[in-house]
């Protein structure tokens, strides 16, 4: 049941609008000027640093938070970059620099890369989240919360 007193908590189904940028006011990603987004706190649906900034509200509070890397993305981890060798990659593998490209391992899952760099014999992806290493602003609107 949803009530103006209800307030976001784990598990809470929301409707909000929301945005993620950087310090200098890049937008990563924003429902802003478009439709609400509908969500489920706890499903995977937004990274999990972002929910813990939503608990607590109520529907029609807004809020801004700065998160440092620790408390966003994580820092970036070298480890995550790797050079592939061009005959273990698509042969038509015809990304360009900066593009993410997807990756299915041997159990099926799928993650993405972004590619770095490309040479005759191998190329460098970075698997780390494309914001790791960096400072965001979450902004986000409650319009609705509703408890499972």
């Amino acid at each position: 049941m949803q009530d103006i007193d209800t307030l976001v908590g784990p598990g809470s189904h929301l409707t909000l609008r929301y945005r993620v940028c950087l310090p200098d006011g890049s937008e990563a990603v924003s429902t802003f000027g478009m439709n609400p987004a509908t969500l489920s706190l706890g499903a995977g649906q937004l990274a999990e640093t972002l929910e813990r900034c939503l608990i607590g509200m109520r529907a029609g509070e807004s809020c801004a938070f700065t998160l440092e890397p620790e408390a966003g993305f994580g820092l970036h981890n070298p480890q995550l970059v790797h050079k592939i060798a061009r005959s273990a990659l698509p042969r038509d593998l015809e990304e360009e620099v900066g593009a993410k490209v997807a990756f299915t391992d041997a159990s099926g899952a799928q993650f993405a890369g972004t590619l770095l760099e490309k040479a005759d014999g191998y190329a460098v992806f970075d698997f780390n989240h494309p914001l790791a290493g960096r400072s965001i602003i979450f902004e986000a609107e409650i319009i609705g919360v509703l408890q499972p």
